[in-house]
């Protein structure tokens, strides 16, 4: 019998552990990006969007340079152990940017060192997460399980960067910093509490030569999982740089403040919100959504491209958001269901690197352009990779229909 509630992945107690410590360090991840990127645009530089764009390939970047070890990492070592380094590692980063920023002696160079250090260990961090998802839950509940965790990712970027403009304009980027540092504890306990014997223990792979590149090999030999990613490649690269998109639109075009961007920050994540908790009532993903989301995507940034004033503005980056969503939460729940078990990690780590990975690449080209042409041209650019991604969403969609009908032809014989 299906089970199509909402929070079905709630019924598991590690899994509502989790869900806690991850929504409050998700908070304060989110309160640190837009304190990061207004530090670096508005007080360190004259508004210069191609060094927000830097900051963004230096704490991206790691994503697609580590990909080997990062997804061979998930799938070899303990993930409760794995994550809870990374989650210290990140408070320290945190905190080492807050000192600094808090004593006025923070420069643009040592933000780029901060964003490089905390991209490498994301790096190791995010495919272990989202792998030990399935620890947690198992197969039955992975989707509803992948759905409420991109509720609780969106929910936080809502809230944060919200917070975060608030905070900025009374204390100071260098309080926020701090503040995330402190939330990385929340998700220590929960990890420390999980219940060990109820955890959906994974065949780990065994050591052999060629372990690292596996990933590689098993894609290429699934073509329907190498499109899903070269979708997803193409947002990551040309889409998923709302920083650029969000703070240039608000500084320069409508003259906003701190409180201004963080506010249509939230107005991204309310939309995001809204995907994620629609996808966690889908009790299976399917692939013509990932076409859909993605062509909605490139509506919604031609919309923001067009915006006469902050408040249209605001009601296109709610469809961005939730068109975003969609298309990332549908692709990460088929990219691991299609995924044999002992793969998953690297599958995720590669899924993650050309995502995030891609943002090297397409942030400074995209501050470029926001520098040069204009903001609502670099918004064109989303818009652009939007529409391509959805070609090939229509091409994947047929290629599975072709498919089960030679099946069907197959069994009627």
């Amino acid at each position: 019998m299906s089970d199509t509630r909402l929070f079905r992945s709630l019924r598991v107690y590690n899994y509502r552990l989790w869900a806690v410590g991850a929504l409050v360090s998700n908070i304060g991840t989110w309160m640190q990006r837009v304190a990061q990127d207004w530090l670096v645009l508005s007080v360190l530089t004259a508004n210069n969007a191609s060094a927000v764009g830097i900051t963004m390939a230096l704490q991206f970047g790691p994503q697609l340079l580590l990909l080997p070890l990062t997804g061979y990492a998930a799938d070899r070592f303990d993930r409760r152990r794995l994550i809870r380094l990374t989650q210290t590692l990140q408070g320290l980063l945190a905190l080492g940017l807050g000192l600094l920023t808090v004593t006025g002696v923070v420069t643009l160079w040592q933000v780029y060192a901060f964003a490089l250090g905390l991209g490498c260990v994301s790096a190791f961090d995010a495919p272990a997460r989202q792998t030990f998802v399935n620890d947690l839950v198992g197969e039955r509940y992975l989707a509803n399980a992948v759905a409420l965790n991109s509720t609780s990712f969106n929910s936080a970027r809502m809230i944060g960067p919200a917070v975060a403009g608030l905070l900025i304009a009374a204390v100071g980027t260098g309080w926020v910093f701090l503040i995330n540092a402190a939330s990385f504890a929340v998700m220590l306990v929960a990890l420390s509490r999980l219940r060990r014997a109820e955890l959906h223990r994974v065949e780990r792979p065994a050591r052999r030569a060629g372990g690292l590149t596996e990933g590689f090999r098993y894609v290429g030999r699934r073509r329907d999982l190498l499109w899903m990613l070269v979708m997803l490649a193409l947002i990551g690269t040309f889409g998923f740089n709302f920083p650029i998109y969000i703070s240039t639109m608000s500084v320069r075009v409508f003259g906003g403040d701190s409180s201004q961007y963080g506010l249509l920050s939230s107005c991204l994540a309310l939309g995001s919100v809204s995907g994620a908790l629609l996808a966690a009532r889908r009790e299976r993903p399917r692939v013509r959504l990932l076409g859909l989301a993605t062509l909605a995507f490139g509506l919604g940034c031609a919309l923001a491209a067009l915006a006469p004033g902050p408040w249209l503005f605001a009601g296109a980056l709610v469809l961005i958001g939730f068109s975003a969503l969609t298309f990332n939460t549908t692709a990460t729940a088929l990219l691991q269901l299609a995924t044999e078990p002992t793969m998953r990690g690297r599958i995720m780590a590669l899924r993650i690197a050309v995502t995030m990975g891609g943002t090297p690449v397409g942030a400074p080209i995209v501050g470029w352009i926001a520098d040069h042409a204009g903001p609502r041209w670099a918004l064109a650019v989303g818009a652009a990779a939007g529409v391509s991604a959805a070609a090939i969403g229509g091409l994947l969609v047929l290629r599975a229909r072709r498919a089960a009908r030679r099946q069907a032809h197959r069994e009627a014989a």
